[in-house]
């Protein structure tokens, strides 16, 4: 092992790097066909396989100077160069934060997220979370002092967290609070069985009423923050995308989404990849403040300052009864302005 930017050692250095190095290592034959996340798992013993493959999926990990997945098989003689990650810190703190609650009881919740808050703890955002208000809402501590109410399947920093929703986008969020609804909560994602809806303002207009996008995502080649349509690319995944014109206007439009696959910004970089990019979306759309001057009127108070999606629904089966569920959001004030402001136009 040794530092990304000089020739790798014959024998290991006798200490664990710190987060933020880069290390690099030698593929040997005993390791040829293992797979990347497994590989990295045996170099540090203290991280969870979990951690490790997601870091790995972010873009840390660059096998023979191409950013690998965590299922990439290795290769004697290959160079295998990792960013090491900051380490998983302990679980939030609870916070006295108001949800709206659309459903709650002893196996799953469902949320209806505000826009603003970053699901959970992340570097740079520790406090304010989803996380944090659902400790402090559903945890109860038990006699032995051991906690209760939510999963833990998805590690000390997301209790309870099945699923994600970026920060500024709102809508139906569902939580589970036991290990064995997280598990079956998580298979119906990964099935792909779970119906999500999205509503969305567009900057622009999609040429046809509907439309299925298919167009493979990955990170993108210059702004870690954002993702981009990949082909062909170490990170490029399937994704599909469908959508629905609800209403037309001048500079816009209302659509209705349903997304086939779950990838980081999916809807965003779709939408942006045919010509409509989400309203008010900075990192797709290129403004982060809409007013009225921008459908024609005189400038005033803003209207939105975030990218206008709205996760207005998701059907999932019960993890205890099987029974189909329904969870609806009803559109937030910021879009019901755009639209009201678009509609008197």
């Amino acid at each position: 092992m040794s530092s990304c930017g000089s020739e790798p050692l014959e024998t290991p250095i006798p200490r664990q790097p710190q987060a933020g190095e880069e290390v690099t290592w030698t593929v040997d034959e005993g390791a040829a066909g293992v797979r990347l996340d497994v590989f990295l798992a045996r170099e540090f013993p203290g991280q969870s396989r979990s951690f490790l493959a997601r870091s790995i999926d972010k873009g840390a990990v660059r096998v023979d100077g191409v950013v690998a997945r965590a299922a990439v098989k290795l290769r004697p003689g290959s160079l295998v160069c990792f960013r090491v990650p900051e380490p998983p810190r302990a679980g939030p703190d609870a916070e006295e934060i108001p949800l709206d609650f659309l459903h709650l009881d002893e196996w799953m919740a469902a949320v209806n997220k505000p826009a603003g808050m970053v699901v959970h703890p992340a570097k740079g955002n520790w406090k304010g979370t989803l996380a944090g208000a659902l400790k402090w809402h559903l945890e109860r501590r038990t006699a032995d002092g051991a906690a209760d109410g939510l999963s833990t399947a998805g590690g000390p920093t997301r209790p309870g967290i099945v699923h994600r929703l970026d920060r500024d986008t709102s809508g139906v969020i569902v939580v589970a609070r036991s290990e064995e609804a997280h598990h079956r909560l998580a298979k119906q994602f990964e099935r792909r069985s779970v119906e999500k809806t999205y509503l969305t303002i567009t900057q622009g207009q999609p040429q046809f009423d509907r439309d299925e996008i298919n167009l493979p995502i990955g990170i993108h080649p210059y702004q870690r923050e954002k993702m981009a349509v990949r082909r062909d690319h170490s990170t490029s995944r399937e994704a599909v995308t469908r959508f629905e014109v609800v209403e037309r206007f001048g500079r816009a439009a209302l659509v209705r989404v349903t997304p086939k696959t779950g990838r980081t910004h999916q809807i965003r970089v779709h939408l942006a990849a045919i010509g409509s990019p989400v309203l008010c979306d900075g990192l797709y759309s290129g403004r982060t403040v809409i007013d009225h001057s921008f459908f024609g009127g005189p400038a005033g108070p803003a209207l939105i300052e975030r990218q206008a999606l709205h996760a207005a629904s998701l059907a999932i089966d019960h993890p205890a009864t099987g029974a189909r569920l329904l969870f609806e959001a009803p559109l937030p004030a910021d879009m019901q302005r755009v639209l009201a402001v678009l509609r008197g136009a």
